[in-house]
């Protein structure tokens, strides 16, 4: 069995829909360990307005991808999957199964798809030349960023809202590393065969599920999300790209004292229910789900089915 292919269960659905219960409940079903997919859970210091799950949550569970950098590192899909296949094989070699949990759909199709990626490994000299450009460009308004990116890669910066901070700094960031545009980057969109993946996804009606993520943002604020936006100010990460995240973005001017908090909350509140909305017309065009209703699907249940599929995929791996 020395060549089989690794088995990869994939959790995907969009924000608040309950993906961090079940990959727990699911992980301590089949003896697995859990690999963050979200792009902020990377952060550290950025807790409650990314949902990390808190130790007791983890349940004993092995969690990686978690704060591993500080809010003012860049991080994109491509350094993703470089550290996500590493634990993979780790996870993989001590006999149990590897659950990847997230809504950054790019992330998880990079991993999971045969994606071409440009070597972006420069030198520490030209690594800092960069970085010493990004911190320069990062002074410039939305509009001045996205003239820049435009002025190389139009297709790109067309494709790319200007607000997007996040995603035309990434489209930046890759042209001074590589010298080659984003938008011209060849993807594969086939599976890759590296692994043996189980792509699973949890979804609901859009009213039950706008409710829970109204809640799960009262909650974060209960739990000390303004104060958690302020420390970050205060060492220094506002203009970070991290803090263009949805949950950052919003509460920044109510530490600045420029809006009020109810008006934000509002504001908050409305952009992760947008946020939700396109991750599911992603995750529904992009990847071949198996796909769960949360409404008539209990939790114990999904977890039974989907060990079920788990173990058939081993028996099946057995007898080749």
């Amino acid at each position: 069995m020395k060549d089989k292919k690794p088995l990869l269960v994939v959790i995907v659905g969009p924000t608040a829909v309950g993906k961090t219960d079940l990959s727990i409940q699911l992980a301590q079903a089949v003896n697995g360990e859990i690999i963050s997919g979200d792009s902020m859970q990377v952060y550290k210091g950025m807790d409650i307005g990314t949902a990390k799950a808190i130790p007791e949550e983890q349940a004993g569970i092995p969690h990686y991808m978690i704060d591993i950098l500080n809010p003012d590192d860049n991080f994109s899909a491509f350094d993703f999957k470089k550290r996500a296949e590493h634990y993979i094989a780790d996870i993989t070699s001590r006999g149990k199964i590897p659950i990847i949990v997230g809504g950054t759909g790019l992330y998880i199709q990079s991993l999971i798809y045969n994606y071409q990626f440009d070597q972006e490994d420069i030198s520490p000299e030209r690594e800092a030349q960069v970085k010493a450009r990004m911190e320069e460009l990062n002074k410039k308004s939305n509009d001045t960023l996205h003239d820049y990116l435009k002025s190389f890669d139009p297709q790109s910066a067309e494709a790319i809202h200007p607000n997007n901070r996040k995603r035309v700094n990434r489209a930046i960031e890759y042209f001074l590393k590589t010298k080659k545009l984003l938008s011209s980057r060849k993807k594969m969109q086939h599976m890759s065969e590296n692994y043996d993946t189980l792509l699973v996804g949890m979804e609901m009606s859009r009213d039950i599920l706008y409710d829970r993520i109204n809640k799960r943002v009262d909650i974060m604020l209960t739990h000390g999300l303004l104060n958690e936006v302020n420390e970050l100010v205060q060492q220094g990460y506002e203009t970070c790209q991290s803090m263009q995240a949805i949950g950052y973005k919003e509460i920044v001017p109510v530490v600045k004292e420029d809006v009020k908090l109810e008006e934000a909350v509002e504001t908050l509140k409305q952009n992760s229910r947008r946020y939700a909305k396109r991750q599911m017309t992603w995750f529904k065009n992009k990847l071949n789900v198996i796909w769960y209703d949360r409404e008539k699907t209990s939790l114990n249940s999904m977890v039974n089915e989907v060990s079920a599929l788990i173990n058939q995929r081993s028996k099946n791996h057995d007898s080749n």
